[in-house]
């Protein structure tokens, strides 16, 4: 695995999870994820089918705690409406509807089940 990108892109993400089986059972069934076990226990690299590099991480107490703010990011899906209604459905919570930004997608904020914000969007061509 490369960890190499241009340089001020986006290389890699992480989502913090109390539950790691319970999260990777919401992303694979709203994305399509995939995840492998990979460096220290409670670490699953994500396969998010694109050049960017994921990861779901136990949070940690020790040896130093998790204690990352909020960056907000954003899945690019094909239908707002359909994703959201998956979301929910894997016990994810929806923080703002559906909203359409006028020339650049319609967007909505969700929450996945391990208390983690990010927005869905379609973006409009």
């Amino acid at each position: 695995m490369s960890l190499k990108s241009p340089l001020n892109s986006l290389s890699q993400f992480a989502i913090n999870v109390q539950e790691e089986d319970r999260a990777m059972r919401f992303y694979a069934a709203s994305f399509g994820w995939k995840f492998s076990a990979w460096g220290p226990p409670g670490f699953h690299m994500i396969d998010t089918g694109s050049e960017v590099h994921g990861a779901i991480q136990k949070v940690q107490t020790d040896p130093f705690p998790t204690l990352i703010g909020n960056f907000e990011c954003s899945i690019t899906v094909d239908d707002v409406d359909r994703v959201l209604a998956i979301i929910v459905a894997e016990g994810g919570e929806i923080t703002l509807p559906k909203v359409t930004i006028p020339g650049v997608a319609d967007i909505a904020r969700v929450k996945d089940t391990e208390g983690n914000t990010f927005s869905i969007a379609k973006y409009l061509a």
